[in-house]
């Protein structure tokens, strides 16, 4: 799958380019829903009065913006093309025991349930109903149903029929219907949606099979993914099952463009309906089932494996060398990325600002006003509804669908009314609502870090502060000199936390100061947005660092050879010794909550804003 792709600058004056989608955002989370239509007929996608996307994108963020200033490398930057192909960006979970989740058995773990004998599934289903069931199963008949009549009405005979479909035909569900005295045994699709609209009021509903005592009530299994994100994946795969999202649990959330693998554990769903998918899900693979007692829990992962590929890459091998071996020795900034700050004129950082300085005026303005920049056709003609007559009912209808922020937000205020803006905030989804806080957050920590890198480089020194026994504690001058940046932390601002007590911890007080906003009492009135902060290392060191240049002369063939591939059995890339391209294929590992692009950015010493790629990318084509 190819993908439009972003000239991006280097020090040294070269260009390259890189996909305008290489980053997705938390408000992209938050407004996904209000995406996801196509436009009405007549409609443009985007609004902007014969504007180019560049031209809209003008209005947007840049590092600089967000506080991403600095480098830790002195070595020039080179010039490559990033996520050309999403199978150049491939992300394996590291599980909480510290190894690397990879996808290499498809097989189902033996049925403790005993199932009819072979020659007894063979006695109870005629040619005509196996080759039906057949059919049925393999999507052939999606909607359909195929009807058993049980002959022998015993519960025993009905048994064996339910447990025979069970056994031979995954995938496929049975119900007992009784019609006119007599009972029939009837087999559906789990995907099709009758199965899914539920049953007429005379059917009974559907069979329920027992779980063995002796199994653990949670099916682990090993998740591949391409180009898509963990909840869509999630949504996919609950709906072929009938069941609902919760019922899945997970580690963590993956990009959507890149190819990843997870571990997810599903509450009393068997192997063997879950492996059945493998038949019928594009870009998905699932595998290394195992029966255990829990499921798994957000953050419960040591961190994640990348792989990733830079295409066309102009650097030297002495250039690659220094770039990569900086990143093994010294690392990186450990940034917030792009990603969390959101790519329109209004940088999710405000919408957080302005909450915890309980001005919820200028929150429902900040979300719902007119704002330069690219957007759906719908939103733009929503906001400016809203600016026009301010009436929340009126703009709502402008919207398809109602379930994006601003969508949320005008539902509650027509609910409510505009005199009680907290309370109609109060029905966005709280993780959206919190995300907005975590951007004010995020925004400062970037913008303190790089004044520490500015004030006193790379070397631990007096006033810094490090964790001892997950405490935060303040280096003496003595502690300083045993010490090295790789152990030093800042904190994100809140109520528990201390400030480095050098010019950086005064300088965190200044800046909240100028947003109106008092460090000592970073409790809010509305305990939701109350702010505990946290701790966060200012370096990363990334483990497992490996890299090699290759050459290649057609720029569609994948450069990374997948689980997928491996398992069936497809001979890795080949790679001539000379070719008409170079890339860099990267390796390495990092902890939960770090961002692979500032990664990346550090080798390329490039700035990963969409705004300036897309300006970038209008002058290199012109």
């Amino acid at each position: 799958m190819e993908s439009t792709e972003t000239v991006l600058d280097t020090p040294g004056g070269e260009k390259r380019t890189c996909p305008d989608e290489e980053l997705v955002h938390p408000a992209k989370r938050a407004r996904e829903e209000c995406d996801e239509e196509e436009p009405m007929e007549g409609e443009e996608d985007v609004e902007g009065d014969g504007e180019t996307f560049a031209d809209m994108m003008k209005h947007g963020l840049t590092e600089l913006d967000v506080g991403i200033l600095k480098f830790v490398s002195d070595h020039k930057g080179f010039s490559g093309i990033l996520k050309e192909r999403y199978s150049d960006f491939v992300v394996h979970e590291i599980n909480k025991e510290g190894k690397t989740v990879r996808l290499d058995d498809l097989t189902v773990p033996v049925e403790e349930e005993p199932l009819p004998e072979p020659e007894q599934q063979v006695q109870v289903l005629t040619e005509e109903q196996k080759n039906q069931l057949e059919e049925l199963q393999l999507f052939k008949n999606k909607e359909g149903n195929v009807t058993i009549e049980v002959m022998e009405d015993t519960k025993e005979r009905r048994t064996l029929i339910h447990k025979a479909v069970k056994a031979m035909y995954p995938g496929l569900e049975t119900k007992t219907e009784e019609r006119d005295g007599r009972r029939f045994i009837v087999a559906y699709h789990t995907a099709g949606k009758r199965a899914l609209a539920g049953t007429p009021s005379s059917a009974a509903s559907p069979r329920k099979h027992s779980w063995p005592k002796s199994r653990g009530s949670f099916c682990h299994c090993v998740l591949y993914k391409e180009n898509k994100d963990t909840m869509d994946a999630i949504n996919v795969l609950s709906k072929f099952l009938r069941v609902r999202p919760n019922v899945f649990s997970y580690m963590g959330t993956k990009d959507k463009r890149a190819i990843t693998v997870q571990e997810i554990a599903v509450l009393k769903i068997s192997a063997e309906r879950i492996a059945h998918l493998n038949k019928c899900l594009m870009n998905f693979k699932l595998g290394n089932f195992s029966y255990k007692k829990h499921p798994l829990k957000l953050g419960e992962l040591q961190g994640n494996h990348f792989t990733v590929v830079i295409r066309n890459i102009s650097g030297t091998e002495e250039q690659v060398e220094q770039a990569m071996s900086s990143l093994r020795n010294t690392g990186f900034i450990n940034y917030y990325g792009m990603q969390r700050f959101g790519t329109t004129a209004v940088p999710t950082y405000q919408v957080g600002r302005a909450i915890l300085q309980n001005n919820w005026t200028e929150v429902m303005d900040l979300i719902l006003k007119p704002r330069p920049g690219a957007e759906k056709g719908y939103l733009v003609r929503c906001r400016e509804e809203w600016a026009r007559t301010q009436d929340p009912e009126a703009a709502l209808k402008k919207l398809p669908v109602k379930r994006c922020v601003e969508g949320q937000l005008l539902r509650g205020l027509s609910k409510y009314g505009k005199k009680n803006i907290v309370t109609a905030f109060g029905l966005i989804p709280r993780n959206n609502r919190l995300m907005y806080i975590h951007s004010y957050q995020s925004y400062v920590w970037n913008t303190m870090v790089s004044q520490r890198i500015q004030d006193f480089g790379l070397k631990a020194v007096p006033g810094d502060l490090m964790l001892s026994g997950g405490k935060a504690h303040v280096l003496s001058e003595q502690e300083a000199e045993k010490h090295t940046i790789h152990d030093v932390v800042m904190p994100l601002p809140g109520f528990d936390v201390i400030y480095p007590t050098h010019v950086v911890g005064q300088a965190y007080r200044d800046m909240l100061a100028s947003d109106g906003l008092d460090i000592d009492n970073m409790r809010h009135k509305i305990r939701d947005y109350s702010l505990a902060g946290a701790y966060r290392r200012i370096i990363i060191r990334p483990q497992d660092v490996s890299w090699e240049v290759i050459h290649y002369d057609d720029p569609r063939i994948p450069l990374v050879q997948t689980d997928v591939e491996k398992l069936e059995g497809k001979p890795p890339p080949a790679f001539p010794k000379e070719g008409k391209y170079r890339a860099l294929r990267m390796e390495f590992s990092l902890p939960p909550s770090t961002y692979a692009t500032m990664a990346i950015r550090e080798v390329l010493k490039m700035d990963t804003s969409i705004k300036n790629q897309t300006q970038l990318n209008t002058t290199w084509l012109n």
